[in-house]
Formats: structure tokens, C-alpha cells, sequence
């Protein structure tokens, strides 16, 4: 599922915090600081969507994240790929790969790296 960029403001804030109160979330954005009923607006539509919950102590709400941030870069990543690069992962980093001036060195850590995590499954 899609998010908008507040949306995404939100959910950043609150994987770097783990948990929060509304005036938790807002008091970490920077300036100009969105108003604190934007932000509350904002952590119910993402409750809607199942990205975020709450517990209730008293009449304050602490909010927690449902979704990882691990588990939204990837399907994140997976849309991107299956949008604009015929569902092709060398495609892909082909395309990342030039856009960012990768060396041949980069690459060849890059497939290093790959090759250390494959073999630890």
C-alpha cells in the first residue's frame, strides 16, 4: 500500500522512536512543525491502514507501528521494479547503478555483500 508523503513523515518519525505520543511525533518534525491535529489526523488514517496502533493510558493514546520499516522499503522496492522495470531486479540496479556512477569497485563489493548474506541462509 501507497502512502503519502505525510504519511510517510509519520512513519519514519515513529520507526526512529518505536513508539510516541501525538506531541512526541510533532515535536520531532522540524521546523515549521505541522499542527498537532494534522499529525493526529494523520496517525488515524494510518491506523485505517493497519501501519499503526495505539494503547490507551487514561485519555492519551501512545502510538506503535504495525508495519517495519524493513517490510515498506520492500514492497516499496518490489512496486518500483514491477512499475517501471519490467519486474527486472538487474534492470533495475543496472539503472541505479549508472544514475549513480557506480565503479566497477562498487559493484564488486556490492556482489561481495550479496554473497555473504545469500550464504547465510
Amino acid at each position: 500500500m501507497q502512502l503519502t508523503k505525510a504519511e510517510e513523515q509519520v512513519m519514519q518519525l515513529l520507526w526512529e522512536m518505536g513508539e510516541g505520543l501525538v506531541k512526541d511525533i510533532r515535536d520531532r518534525f522540524d521546523e515549521p512543525k505541522p499542527v498537532r491535529n494534522t499529525v493526529s489526523t494523520v496517525l488515524r488514517i494510518l491506523e485505517k491502514k493497519e501501519f499503526v496502533s495505539h494503547r490507551t493510558y487514561g485519555n492519551v493514546h501512545v502510538y506503535y507501528p504495525l508495519v517495519s520499516k524493513e517490510e515498506y522499503s520492500k514492497t516499496q522496492l518490489f512496486g518500483l521494479m514491477k512499475s517501471y522495470f519490467n519486474n527486472s531486479f538487474p534492470a533495475m540496479a543496472s539503472f541505479f547503478a549508472r544514475e549513480n556512477d557506480l565503479t566497477i569497485q562498487d559493484l564488486e563489493q556490492l556482489m561481495e555483500e550479496t554473497r555473504q548474506e545469500l550464504s547465510k541462509d
